[in-house]
């Protein structure tokens, strides 16, 4: 469940032509509120009467908080430096902690606060460990007094801040492992005001060196200018120039490699992906300017789930973060490779599998009195939907064509409520801060604008299954084209896009996605079901495989690999090299900008801490077989925290463990049957179809990849199966990494 915590722009013709970009056709530009018609579908540019949008945490409506420089740009919410733009609390008109690894952040009046947390503290009973924001020193210009802190301009994981007090004005650009604070200012002289007095271990002019808290930082003025040290306040005069940086340094002596890239201002970040035979690669570099001298060089620190997939040389300098160590590299760029993960619309026939009781479970949920079981936001009609397109090819698969097309006609009918505007439910941007917002709204999707990859992966998962089977039905003259603004809302692939912000919920640099929209608490921003994040990945591989759509089929193969890597390092420890050795869990339901929790928004069940990220279980899901060795640990703590087996969420825990050890699972199943009630978004007909095709087929096998990213092997006492899901209208053949050929037949799975 997820609890953390788009529309038309101003310019009618913006819209249209964007619209037009992307296929999705023209649209209507009334002078009034209005239905915006995409393709069949519709949204309004209005919310629905009662409603809300963006707010303070008192219900004070709120608009980004942005520089006149920014002002018609989309403003990426959900990100780790959010608080900037979006403000949440309304008496700190500055930010809340941003956790930018390694150094910290915090906005003041003042200026910024810096931090380089090394020491974790285990918290909540022992349920968290967080490396919490602490300021070392605050960076900023002398007099300086803003009334507030804006976001001037940011890229993929870098962000500026803003300040001004009509004298003084100050600019600093930080990021996701950049080791520096490059600072613009004018109006006054560069002033660092440390959190004790400092012990200066170098002193070179305009280059000085200072230990603060235990940590070492390199103050960096112009040529020509002088540090000078009075108790807590360090201070130099810019003279004719502007620009002045900070470092934290991994130990004195790499002063001199630290001083070299000083002067060196990063401008920009991208992140490049493509996808080949099996294999994702992703190009994280960065743009500078120098400020003096010629260098255009820097350095930047490496996340672990980065320098694992990295041949790129790196340094020997390391930094401490909450998501383990970080290494070092010295280029404006390095590049990541590492093995995709399949997705499959659903798990191939297996013989294992009685096609007489799973009839039966099917006919069970296809004939409900409410198949939607009362739901009516985004979140549960969301959950509602995944449950029913998880069956559609399952029914196929045994013949059962009748429900099958029940089913479609379930979704179809359902997703085209949402799509059409002016009902009692539908999607509505929200013009300021650029997104699109579905009404009912819940878990402050609206409000708070969280969660939105979570709600809308179900949406765009149910509508790839049925472009599986209705082809017409997903063309963008039809309902494709609604399907895509959600896409653009959650993920959009675009940074050119003037309505949606690139990639809204995805951090590139973290590796996986945030939940909250505001980023408004002292821990940073925060994810718990990373899973709900990684099915709108999975989705988006087969929306784009069964629309013929390879930019957002490649564009979840990127998100789903990244984030997948991400997930076994930071929720489930998989290498055992990331937690606190102080901290006595093996895995964790939340991630947070300064740490991990053992915990939920909603509840301390440990069933659900460890279910909630596994679900939805889908054919996105077998990237989880990767770390087989994490899956025995997580249950078997699951198991110890709960006293015993699960009991409420038996079904996705089954699941999971078969994933690692079938039979085992295969035999929890057969001694508790049936009798238990599903999770809100599984059924007894997918439960018993996934643990019995594994028991079946064998484990995911994820050390071997295929060519089509719609293809998986799995691997029973040394024997390996190969699928495959061709949505193409032509035969093709698949050729995986161990050299095994599987030829697939138009529009079908095929086994070997």
């Amino acid at each position: 469940m997820p609890v953390s915590s788009r529309a038309r722009p101003a310019a009618a013709l913006v819209l249209v032509s964007t619209l037009a970009a992307l296929g999705l056709g023209p649209a209507a530009s009334p002078a009034v509120a209005a239905n915006i018609p995409v393709g069949a579908g519709s949204y309004s540019d209005t919310r629905p009467p009662g409603t809300s949008g963006p707010t303070t945490n008192t219900g004070t409506p709120v608009t980004p908080k942005v520089t006149e420089a920014a002002r018609n740009e989309p403003v990426p919410t959900n990100d780790w430096w959010s608080s900037l733009a979006f403000q949440r609390y309304g008496d700190n008109p500055y930010s809340t902690p941003m956790y930018g690894h390694p150094l910290t952040y915090q906005a003041t009046s003042g200026g910024l606060e810096v931090g380089y947390p090394t020491t974790p503290a285990i918290v909540g009973e022992g349920r968290q460990y967080e490396y919490a924001h602490k300021a070392d020193l605050t960076l900023g210009l002398t007099g300086l007094n803003s009334p507030d802190t804006k976001a001037d301009s940011w890229s993929d994981w870098t962000v500026t801040p803003y300040w001004s007090d009509g004298a003084r004005t100050l600019r600093t650009t930080i990021g996701h492992g950049l080791p520096f604070v490059y600072a613009k200012g004018s109006g006054g002289d560069a002033r660092i005001t440390t959190a004790g007095a400092p012990t200066v271990f170098a002193d070179d002019g305009n280059v000085l060196g200072i230990t603060v808290a235990g940590h070492h930082y390199a103050l960096f003025a112009p040529t020509g200018s002088d540090w000078s040290v009075s108790g807590s306040t360090v201070t130099a005069g810019l003279g004719a120039k502007d620009y002045f940086s900070v470092a934290v340094l991994p130990s004195t002596d790499a002063l001199a490699t630290y001083r070299k890239y000083a002067y060196s201002f990063v401008t920009g970040s991208e992140v490049s992906w493509s996808t080949d035979a099996g294999t994702v690669r992703a190009t994280y570099r960065l743009t500078t300017q120098p400020q003096e001298g010629t260098e255009t060089g820097t350095l930047q620190a490496l996340y672990r789930h980065q320098w694992l997939h990295t041949t790129d040389a790196l340094t020997p300098y390391t930094y401490v973060s909450p998501r383990g160590t970080m290494k070092v590299r010295e280029a404006t760029s390095f590049t990541t490779s590492q093995q995709g993960s399949g997705v499959l619309p659903a798990l191939p026939a297996a013989g294992g599998v009685d096609r007489a009781r799973l009839k039966g479970y099917l006919d069970e949920a296809a004939n409900a009195a409410d198949p939607f079981s009362g739901a009516t936001d985004t979140y549960w009609t969301g959950k509602a939907l995944g449950r029913l397109a998880q069956l559609v090819p399952v029914a196929d698969q045994i013949g059962e064509g009748a429900t099958r097309d029940k089913l479609l006609g379930l979704l179809k009918g359902r997703l085209e409520e949402w799509f059409t505007a002016g009902g009692a439910s539908e999607f509505s941007y929200d013009k300021q801060w650029k997104t699109l917002i579905g009404y009912p709204a819940s878990y402050g999707s609206d409000t708070e604008l969280n969660d939105h990859h979570f709600h809308y992966s179900y949406y765009v998962y149910a509508a790839a299954i049925v472009a599986q089977y209705d082809q017409a039905w997903a063309a963008d003259s039809n309902w494709g084209s609604m399907v895509k603004t959600l896409v653009r809302d959650a993920a959009n692939p675009s940074r050119t896009d003037a309505d949606f912000p690139f990639l809204r919920g995805f951090d590139v640099y973290a590796g996986h996605s945030w939940a909250s929209g505001h980023q408004g608490f002292a821990a940073g921003n925060n994810q718990e079901s990373s899973s709900e994040s990684t099915n709108l990945s999975a989705a988006l591989v087969l929306w784009g495989s069964a629309t013929g759509d390879t930019r957002l089929r490649d564009l979840g193969g990127y998100l789903l690999a990244t984030e997948s890597e991400a997930i076994a390092q930071y929720w489930f420890d998989a290498d055992q090299e990331v937690f606190p050795s102080s901290y006595g869990h093996d895995t964790v339901g939340m991630v947070w900008g300064s740490g991990a929790a053992y915990s939920t928004w909603w509840t301390a069940n440990p069933e659900e801490i460890h279910g909630i990220n596994v679900l939805p279980v889908t054919g996105g899901s077998l990237h989880l077989a990767r770390e087989k060795d994490a899956i025995r640990r997580n249950l078997a703590e699951m198991e110890r925290e709960n006293g015993g087996p699960a009991v409420e969420w038996r079904d996705i825990l089954w699941e999971f463990e078969a994933l690692a050890d079938p039979a085992a699972a295969k035999a929890k199943w057969d001694a508790g049957g049936a009798a238990y009630t599903p999770e809100a978004g599984e059924s007894r007909a997918h439960t018993y179809h996934w643990i019995a095709t594994l028991d079946a087929l064998g484990a995911p096998d994820v050390t071997v990849t295929g060519s089509l990213p719609t293809s998986a092997v799995f691997s029973r006492n040394g024997v390996r199966v190969y699928a495959a899901h061709n949505f193409g209208a032509t035969a093709t053949t698949v050729t995986f990494s161990d050299g095994t050929t599987l030829d697939v037949p138009a529009r079908s799975t095929a086994t070997r």
